[in-house]
């Protein structure tokens, strides 16, 4: 390599600095609190005026890891105020927060693949890495331009990068459990193939697929045809025949602890079918706590009285998503990005998963005019509390109850 193309390695900087995010925190605290939220968290979680009852999940909204990510980056304007400040792609998945950032004169960089724009950073400029963290091969581009980088990737995902380090030191396959699109998976599936770049990896959404990869351990099959299936989602001269004959679990921290945990079981069963022993199973549980919490906090109360659910959040967040198929099995749920979608009693747009797409439904809330209505809200990590009181007002303005009397209750 020559000298030219060697990485600068500029220091990572530290902005977390007092007098900065003395700061910071009185400008995030004046973008997203929200006193509404707090009343009803006081209370227990439960408000009702009238004959209308809003309640919310224990754990909801926020956590640690976006809080973090979010501070650095406000804090990186202050630290640098009259220098260009890029993102890798979005900090988190919430179109709101995105939004102040753009506000801020934080532009936002091509995550899906290093193009041309990297080549224009200099020196000077400032790159903040998103809470999903990126590929290597992104930061690797941004260290070889010799930019200042803030760094907010989140604590939970970094774990899951030393597990599948692990796992390619020792020779072992990654068996990543998540959305193969997903910034967070494409990032640790870059660290899975080692420093040495010989590891390799396999991504699994689905139970389906799951089940193919354990036929495909205990019988064997056309090695073709599982490339194909599993396009994109394996790592460069990914072998089946040879890569599935010691597996690791890990996972996108945002899934379904319930699937991850399901399809954990299916491989080691299949790894014993064929081996007699679990010996070349490996597993570590990878789900961030903040996505356990939310996802156990909305089974709790699902043991309550709800008539409908609204999940809030950014339709591209995946622990969110995970929050709307939790509640579709039990009660009508709409997955709302945020208040603007309930447009009346008798229409909500929503994001329908099945569809994958936006979509304009009759409100449940039609049918409780002038009846008891208990309506329950959540929200995941990566939803500001500010937009969840939103939505929390225009329910009950949709019932007739306005923000003064929400105030005073």
């Amino acid at each position: 390599m020559s000298d030219a193309a060697k990485p600068k390695k500029k220091k990572r900087v530290n902005v977390r600095r007092p007098d900065v995010m003395t700061l910071v925190q009185a400008e995030v605290e004046k973008h997203y609190h929200s006193p509404i939220v707090e009343k009803l968290r006081d209370r227990g979680g439960s408000l009702t005026i009238g004959k209308t009852t809003i309640r919310l999940a224990e754990q909801f909204g926020f956590c640690y890891g976006v809080e973090r990510a979010i501070d650095l980056a406000y804090a990186s304007r202050r630290v640098f105020p009259n220098q260009r400040i890029f993102l890798i792609g979005e900090i988190i998945h919430n179109p709101e927060v995105n939004r102040q950032l753009a506000d801020m004169d934080i532009t936002s960089l091509p995550w899906k693949e290093v193009t041309g724009d990297y080549d224009l950073l200099t020196e000077d400029d400032v790159v903040i890495v998103p809470a999903f963290g990126a590929p290597t091969t992104f930061t690797e581009k941004i260290e070889q331009q010799g930019c200042h980088i803030i760094d907010t990737t989140c604590g939970d995902v970094m774990k899951v990068w030393r597990r599948v380090r692990t796992y390619a030191k020792s020779g072992v396959t990654s068996f990543i459990h998540g959305k193969r699109g997903h910034e967070e998976t494409r990032a640790t599936a870059s660290r899975a193939t080692g420093e040495d770049g010989k590891g390799h990896y396999l991504i699994v959404l689905t139970l389906e697929e799951t089940e193919y990869v354990c036929d495909f351990i205990r019988n064997g099959g056309d090695s073709q045809a599982f490339l194909t299936k599993f396009d994109k989602a394996v790592s460069e001269d990914f072998d089946p025949h040879v890569h599935l004959k010691e597996i690791g679990v890990a996972n996108q921290t945002t899934m379904l602890k319930s699937e991850t945990e399901e399809i954990q079981r299916r491989i080691r069963k299949a790894i014993v079918d064929r081996d007699g022993e679990d010996t070349n199973f490996q597993m570590f549980d990878t789900i961030c706590g903040a996505t356990q919490e939310r996802q156990d906090a909305l089974f709790d109360m699902l043991n309550k009285h709800m008539d409908l659910l609204l999940v809030v959040g950014g339709y591209n967040s995946s622990n969110t998503a995970h929050l709307v198929e939790i509640g579709n099995e039990n009660l009508p749920t709409y997955f709302i990005r945020d208040s603007s979608c309930l447009e009346s009693l008798e229409t909500v747009v929503h994001f329908d998963l099945e569809q994958n797409s936006e979509v304009s439904a009759p409100n449940v809330l039609a049918g409780f005019d002038n009846v008891d209505a208990t309506i329950g809200i959540t929200a995941g990590a990566s939803c500001p509390a500010n937009l969840i009181e939103e939505a929390i007002v225009r329910v009950l303005a949709l019932r007739g109850i306005s923000r003064d009397v929400i105030e005073k209750a």
